[in-house]
């Protein structure tokens, strides 16, 4: 009798097939016209320049006023522990680059320990499916970005990996990495957030105490970097996002930079997409942003109403989903996103919607539709320079739409779940979760199962089967 072969799972190792086709194509690009094609970053100098310029920062001072980082203390002190330090003062840039061995070979070290671990942790979630979800966000194009930028987005996966996914059993130690997690990147405190919509009321606490004794410790060792000092330079970011360039939405995570091109004093967009396309723009970008955040909200309260039928690791896809769609963080924050839309099972339209975008925003490849002109760039790897072909691209206009319909998927299915369970009367059986307020009128209460005299021993009934839709 032959075994029958999903027809899913055969899309899932066809996609890993198209990621690593993709990126035998980039390498060749790079060896034959010396930098690697769009969408990976404009600026072939500029190599690793995320990883080395706040390593700059990390050995001298005027961190949070000069520099004015957005980044708690937790950063630079962990920079100023794998770079070579007598590189850095008075040799900021590119030089500091060339000079730091150590700080290129542990960048590097970082992205072997985001492979390792990410193979150990599809290992656990299900065999099955762990070779090409792997391989798509180890050697998809969010992943290879943060490689290529050197952001330190590489080590808050490894925290955000180890606090919430299958590899660590202790508690403690969950509560250390989610707090070391926010302490690299502000806005993963939603994470933390979303365990209260599960009732986690302790692993929240652990986790938020554990933050602020990250944060008091590195403030201790690196000297600067007050909470005040932060918020604004946060802020003065926020509202600072100003795109004069095209080249600078090629790899974003939201609309926002496609919008902020509309206003540009600098590249004339009006002239070159005519005033009705323009108009378009501005106008549908904020009706989207705000739907898909509406949504996003009414699955997270959906789950807070039945926290039971939802699993923990898609609350992690809607609370990051929602804080990098909100400002702009640049595409490699995609991978925490990936990371665990890629938990869920290949069950029902909407979950294999979510994974099919997710494997399409992992191909690093792109479709040219139209030409820039040429421009000559200095190449880091080759030390030349070169004449580089720039382009238009599909992606910059269908990527951030695409990343933005994963955690939105995943929010439809969790309303679409909760209300199914609610009309099933599903709370009824579930003796556990008796203490629960029911939140809406016509409601069962939870009976006592059979057989158990002491109250809130019950052991509850098995989860209802998921949603196909």
């Amino acid at each position: 009798m032959r075994t029958k072969y999903p027809f899913f799972r055969a899309f899932e190792h066809i996609m890993a097939l198209a990621i690593i086709i993709a990126l035998i194509y980039d390498f060749w690009y790079f060896f034959t016209y010396k930098y690697f094609p769009q969408p990976f970053f404009y600026d072939m100098g500029d190599t690793w320049m995320d990883w080395f310029n706040p390593a700059y920062w990390s050995h001298v001072s005027g961190t949070y006023d000069s520099y004015l980082t957005i980044y708690p203390p937790l950063t630079y002190v962990i920079l100023k522990g794998v770079t070579w330090g007598p590189c850095y003062p008075g040799a900021q840039g590119g030089w500091s680059r060339e000079c730091d061995v150590l700080g290129v070979v542990s960048l590097h070290v970082v992205y072997l320990l985001c492979i390792i671990l990410t193979a150990r942790t599809f290992l656990k979630v299900d065999r099955r499916t762990a070779l090409p979800r792997s391989l798509a966000i180890s050697l998809g194009l969010p992943m290879l970005w943060g490689l290529d930028r050197g952001n330190v987005i590489l080590i808050t996966y490894i925290f955000m990996l180890l606090a919430y996914g299958p590899l660590l059993g202790s508690a403690r130690l969950r509560w250390l990495f989610a707090g070391l997690a926010v302490n690299m990147k502000v806005y993963l405190i939603g994470t933390i957030a979303a365990q209260l919509l599960h009732r986690r009321w302790r692993w929240a606490e652990g986790a938020l105490i554990a933050t602020v004794l990250v944060y008091l410790t590195t403030y201790a060792l690196f000297g600067s970097g007050t909470p005040v000092e932060i918020y604004h330079n946060i802020t003065a970011y926020a509202d600072g996002l100003v795109i004069n360039n095209p080249l600078d939405i090629w790899m974003a995570s939201t609309l926002l930079p496609l919008q902020q091109l509309t206003y540009s004093d600098v590249f004339p967009t009006l002239l070159i997409l005519g005033s009705r396309l323009t108009i378009l723009i501005d106008t549908l970008v904020p009706i989207i942003m705000r739907s898909a955040q509406a949504i996003i909200l009414m699955g997270a309260f959906a789950c807070f109403v039945r926290p039971e039928v939802v699993p923990r690791s898609r609350m992690l896809v809607l609370s990051v989903g929602l804080a990098v769609m909100s400002t702009e963080v640049s595409g490699y924050t995609e991978i925490i996103v990936l990371l665990f839309t890629f938990m869920e099972p290949a069950r029902g339209f909407l979950r294999r919607y979510a994974l099919a975008a997710g494997y399409l925003v992992c191909i690093p490849f792109d479709i040219n539709i139209d030409s820039l002109p040429p421009l000559a760039k200095d190449t880091f790897f080759f030390g030349t320079s070169v004449i580089v072909e720039y382009v238009v691209q599909i992606g910059p206009f269908i990527r951030p739409l695409v990343t933005l319909s994963i955690p939105v998927s995943l929010a439809l299915l969790t309303i679409f779940e909760v209300w199914r369970d609610i009309r099933l009367q599903g709370w009824a059986d579930r003796w556990r979760f008796r203490h629960d307020a029911p939140l809406l009128p016509w409601v069962k209460r939870p009976l006592q199962p059979a057989g158990h005299a002491v109250p809130g021993v019950g052991e509850g009934t098995p989860r209802l089967p998921g949603l196909q839709v």
